[in-house]
């Protein structure tokens, strides 16, 4: 049961962070190509809020792994690749914290866009865009592919520790 809890909360985690780091950021420069609509920008503004949103939960994600890291080495298993594998992780969030914090003001003053997210100048929107998705680009540099190497170290490690068969019961 301790592993199952183990495999979803890393899984979760993982997710949000991998998705966060290995999703291409949508450039508004295109934009000389031809006008880019409010409700794309709107769109644009809203996701890149939602990944904001999901970046600033990295750090209780590493305490939950890591409390889960020592209980299955309490267990027992090898945890040492896993261990590494999240080691790196939160060095690289050390890294890319400055450049979280930077993008709070961007988000606070949102600049283009209203309280509800909608395009209030396009303009503005458009720049509000393209600079948040330089900030999260400079921050997928900064995690340097750790995301990655944690998800392929938790895959190795529900390789060499199955999940035990149930039996029925009558």
């Amino acid at each position: 049961m301790m592993i199952l809890l183990f495999k979803k909360t890393v899984l979760w985690a993982l997710v949000i962070a991998l998705g966060v780091a290995s999703l291409p950021f949508v450039s508004v420069s295109a934009a000389g190509q031809g006008q880019i609509s409010n409700e794309r920008l709107e769109k644009v503004w809203a996701r890149q809020l939602r990944m904001y949103a999901l970046m600033g939960r990295t750090d209780n994600f590493v305490e939950k792994a890591q409390q889960l890291i020592e209980r299955a080495a309490e267990n027992g298993k090898d945890v040492s690749a896993l261990q590494a594998a999240l080691d790196a992780f939160e060095n690289a969030l050390k890294d890319a914290q400055p450049l979280y914090q930077s993008i709070k003001g961007i988000v606070n003053s949102h600049q283009g866009f209203d309280g509800n997210g909608k395009v209030t100048d396009a303009e503005k929107a458009k720049e509000t865009v393209r600079a948040m998705g330089e900030k999260m680009k400079e921050i997928k540099a900064a995690m340097d592919g750790t995301g990655k190497s944690l998800r392929e170290a938790l895959k190795a490690f529900r390789q060499a520790n199955p999940r035990p068969e149930r039996t029925p019961t009558p």
